[in-house]
């Protein structure tokens, strides 16, 4: 039974998913450099201390929910100087096949159990725990931390041997930026069409032309407010430039992603960057000569 769990890097992701674990009653350890993302943390109920090495030594399990891979090479590099034994890593985020190998290999090498884990969902979703997490590794590590992954997210879809996960995360990512685009593309239709946007996204959130991004994102689009930002334009590019180099290195042809990508590879010239993905929206109003207040 595991009674505490580490989460190291406590930014838009990981900070969700401190709150949400914490709220639901498992005691949460938690570390940031950011001393904001830290001071929000621990009003949620998270106990920060002073360093990664700090979270690993009290929490049986441990979160890895890292912006970069500059981050990540930092911690790793901190956590391997220590000869560990019966701790977990769980690295969540979204990086390159050969960041994740590489982390793999130092931590283990220290006597870190090692599994590669992305999240898909929201900063949003992470606050509900609707979240579905892509488990890799050794699948009797991944059973041992069941009861960590259930308590922030709504289901766990093992994908095999390590480095699978982010594998699967790459596909998903594909269709997160076609279907966030393909939403904002029916809300522009629909305004220039004459229709309310509330009126679109109300009709169509449950048909048969919906998707999980529509719903998600369907309601910002429909106000034209990005503020809440649950994954900026600037991180989203990352995880394009990430999946594009994949894509290369498979000699894999996808017209459709390419053409996805180019509004959000628009946006960064914008004042938009750091808004949430939503923007998109605004982005394509404005080359339709829509201005809405």
């Amino acid at each position: 039974m595991v009674e505490s769990v580490g989460i190291i890097g406590l930014g838009n992701m990981g900070g969700a998913v401190a709150a949400y674990v914490a709220a639901s009653g498992l005691s949460v350890i938690g570390f940031d450099i950011d001393d904001q993302a830290s001071s929000s943390a621990k009003a949620a109920g998270v106990t920060i201390v002073k360093n990664a090495t700090s979270v690993v030594e009290q929490a049986e399990i441990t979160l890895l929910s890292l912006p970069h891979p500059r981050a990540l090479n930092a911690v790793v590099e901190e956590l391997a100087k220590i000869s560990w034994q019966d701790r977990i890593i769980i690295e969540t985020g979204t990086f390159k096949l050969d960041d994740k190998f590489s982390a793999k290999e130092k931590l283990e090498g220290a006597g870190l159990g090692v599994l590669d884990c992305p999240i898909s969902g929201t900063g949003h979703q992470a606050r509900s725990g609707d979240l579905v997490i892509f488990t890799s590794g050794d699948e009797k590590l991944v059973l041992k931390c069941a009861q960590v992954l259930e308590a922030f997210s709504r289901d766990q879809k093992y994908c095999g041997a390590f480095g699978n996960g982010i594998r699967m995360k790459y596909v998903a990512n594909h269709l997160i930026a076609i279907h966030n685009v393909a939403a904002a593309e029916a809300i522009v239709l629909g305004l220039k069409a004459g229709l309310d946007p509330k009126l679109v996204f109300d009709t169509l959130e449950d048909s048969a032309g919906t998707s999980r991004m529509f719903q998600v994102r369907g309601p910002m689009m429909v106000d034209n407010n990005y503020d809440d930002v649950s994954a900026t334009n600037t991180l989203f590019n990352k995880d394009l430039d990430i999946i594009s180099d994949f894509v290369a290195k498979l000699d894999c042809s996808l017209p459709l992603f390419s053409l996805a990508a180019e509004p959000y590879r628009a946006i960064m010239e914008t004042d938009l960057a750091d808004k949430d993905t939503a923007a998109v929206c605004r982005l394509i109003e404005e080359r339709n000569g829509i201005k809405r207040q």
